[in-house]
């Protein structure tokens, strides 16, 4: 655990360092990466197709939005379901694992419309 301790001049001093990434570290590679969270948000509700998702994210760039689904699907958050192939259709839910982030996800936005953010 990390601890910081005052020497004898009143200068701060870690001790205990982290040798691995923290919790907070490891979650943040899950959640951190840019539209990541945002992405969780907009599958909480079922599936989403692709081009909707897209549409939703007002500003991110296809090529980032399927970057980030298959960054999130490797980490099992999202499954990927191909519904159609002519034409290609697929769409996205959360795996029961990405669920459990939504829990974060409604604190964060509790959290922002108490400070009236």
């Amino acid at each position: 655990m990390l601890s910081i301790e005052k020497d004898k001049i009143k200068a701060k001093r870690i001790i205990n360092t982290c040798k691995v990434p923290c919790q907070i570290e490891r979650g943040m590679t899950l959640l951190g990466g840019k539209w990541k969270a945002t992405i969780l948000w907009h599958l909480k509700d079922g599936p989403v197709r692709f081009n909707d998702l897209a549409r939703q994210l007002n500003g991110a760039s296809k090529k980032m939005i399927t970057q980030r689904l298959k960054e999130m699907e490797q980490a099992g958050m999202v499954k990927r379901c191909v519904v159609s192939t002519k034409p290609l259709a697929v769409t996205y839910d959360l795996t029961e694992f990405g669920t459990t982030a939504l829990k974060f996800l409604k604190n964060l936005e509790s959290w922002m419309n108490e400070q009236g953010l």
